[in-house]
């Protein structure tokens, strides 16, 4: 909720006149990022006292998680108590309230050991610890689903980008960390290959889904693919922030982060047949990134 996708959507959904309650520890995000109107509850989702909160709800979004590749690697028995046994407990507090639909996050680091492009959701190889944490999330909203016939709708996010990313993670999202290093006048850095490929996919574009999820029953029980269906190398990455805030400043080059895939592509035909499609271009997507990233220098934060 206090998160960049949770935050963006807590915002969307009281636009269109939906009541919205959340829960979040705060551990990674933030409550300045909490919007007014949101009933909002601090609390840890692994925490079985989080129950009541779901008593009255009609849907729920699960999007909380531990998601630093690098942070999921480094300790993989938090990303597992984080994203395994915090997700069955958000299963179990909706299961237990009656909870309608749950529409919750996998991600697209299932397909790290794919070599099929654009892969489609049916290709899940998962290899590091952050996506098999989400591989097990998987398989029990699975079993959620046959043993106590719950509706779910999963959702494999790609490189989701826009305002409110969160740039404060050890390592930032490729895009933050371009635009807020060249701002200040700092070399950026690069990880391994420059030629490592991203499917990039606007916050809004993401969110005009999520409505989708609440109101077409085409998505019940079933997996999609959000992301463009196009990929860029980080380095195209760089030369577009670089001509957008006319600033040009050498990349400084680092080891590859352990992990992480050479590609992402999603296949977005699933996603597409219920009349979904991304309409952000990357280029409009990023200048809405850097006047959110201006007006944080500006009030200090950065």
């Amino acid at each position: 909720m206090a998160g960049f996708i949770g935050s963006n959507l807590a915002v969307r959904l009281l636009k269109e006149g939906y009541q919205v309650a959340g829960i979040d520890n705060l551990a990674y995000g933030l409550q300045e990022n909490v919007p007014d109107g949101v009933e909002f509850h601090e609390r840890d989702i692994r925490d079985r006292g989080i129950y009541g909160l779901f008593e009255g709800v009609d849907a729920v979004f699960h999007l909380a998680a531990k998601n630093c590749i690098s942070d999921c690697q480094a300790d993989p028995i938090e990303t597992s108590d984080i994203n395994v046994t915090g997700t069955i407990n958000v299963f179990e507090a909706a299961r237990l309230a009656g909870v309608r639909k749950i529409i919750y996050a996998e991600s697209s680091a299932l397909y790290e050991g794919s070599s099929i492009f654009p892969t489609p959701e049916s290709e899940v190889r998962p290899e590091s610890f952050y996506a098999i944490s989400k591989s097990a999330a998987m398989h029990f909203a699975e079993a959620y689903r046959r043993f106590f016939g719950m509706t779910f709708t999963a959702l494999r996010y790609f490189c989701v980008y826009g305002p409110i990313q969160d740039y404060r993670r050890t390592i930032p999202p490729v895009m933050s960390a371009f635009i807020i290093k060249l701002l200040k006048g700092e070399r950026p850095i690069i990880y391994g290959k420059c030629e490592k490929r991203r499917d990039f996919v606007y916050i809004d574009d993401i969110n005009d889904f999520h409505l989708l999820c609440l109101r077409d029953s085409r998505t019940d029980d079933e997996t999609f693919n959000l992301g463009s269906g196009e990929n860029h190398s980080v380095l195209e990455i760089y030369e577009l922030v670089s001509r957008l805030l006319g600033v040009r400043l050498e990349p400084e080059f680092k080891p590859d982060l352990p992990g992480e895939a050479q590609m992402t592509l999603a296949d977005i035909t699933k996603a597409s047949a219920l009349g979904w499609k991304p309409k952000t271009d990357l280029e409009t997507g990023l200048l809405h990134a850097v006047d959110y990233i201006k007006s944080e220098m500006a009030e200090g934060r950065i």
